[in-house]
């Protein structure tokens, strides 16, 4: 008796294994990110977007990309209306605390965009007094309000409306990602803005999760294995044209 016990109880643990991921996951991202997740010819396209179908091809998961403001994201991961989020979404204790994360897999920073013509702003102390955009629910807004007044901070739930303001002169400089920057910098925005000073506030980009998914061991073995055998490099290079720091 206890043997057939043994068997059914290990025969449950099988299907349960088989049938933990069935379902169709929703998996958000930001609607405007590059060259993170961006929409391009009408569909979206990105570094997170490969990467993430790479994570699932490798553990054979079924789902869906939901495109959404960045700062919806965490409270829909909170509240379970979403299964996994690939946004650019920075690793800090107070987001830790409410969502899991896969481990870091794009080390980032902020920077300050200024236009080309613009010589008075050469670091972050020089933002004491001038009007600075950036982009709603997001580090950057942490670090703008640690040297600038809450009254000349704007906020944009998207990058072009941030880009744009500063580009029209309503914002002195822009706080933001690294990468997103640089790209603007060098495309959209190439002769007309410059970034100025140092990286600030390294960091690290990772897979959030709502708290206690079983997503999260499988999606870090994915991650490892993607960059032991150079697949990681290669999305890398596809879209920032370099190889990543080792």
């Amino acid at each position: 008796m206890k043997r057939l016990i043994a068997v059914f109880a290990a025969l449950l643990v099988i299907t349960m294994a088989s049938t933990a991921f069935a379902e169709k996951l929703v998996v958000a991202h930001d609607t405007n990110f590059k060259p993170f997740e961006f929409k391009q010819n009408g569909e979206y396209v990105g570094f997170d977007i490969d990467m993430w179908k790479e994570v699932a091809k490798r553990m054979d998961l079924d789902y869906e990309f939901q495109p959404m403001d960045f700062n919806g994201i965490i409270p829909g991961l909170q509240a379970g209306s979403i299964d996994a989020a690939v946004a650019g979404i920075t690793i800090k204790p107070s987001r830790a605390e409410v969502v899991d994360f896969s481990d870091g897999y794009y080390d980032s920073g902020l920077v300050i965009l200024v236009r080309s013509d613009n010589n008075d702003i050469k670091d972050i102390n020089d933002l004491k007094d001038k009007i600075v955009a950036t982009k709603l629910a997001t580090s950057s807004v942490d670090l703008a309000q640690q040297y600038v007044p809450k009254k000349n901070i704007k906020l944009f739930p998207n990058n072009d409306n941030m880009f744009m303001e500063l580009m029209t002169g309503g914002a002195d400089a822009v706080i933001f990602d690294m990468p997103v920057v640089k790209d603007f910098e060098a495309k959209a925005g190439q002769g007309m803005v410059k970034v100025v000073g140092p990286i600030y506030q390294g960091q690290a980009y990772g897979i959030a999760f709502p708290k206690g998914s079983k997503l999260v061991s499988g999606v870090n073995k994915a991650l490892k294995e993607m960059k032991a055998d150079g697949t990681y490099n290669d999305i890398f290079m596809k879209w920032f044209g370099y190889a990543p720091a080792k």
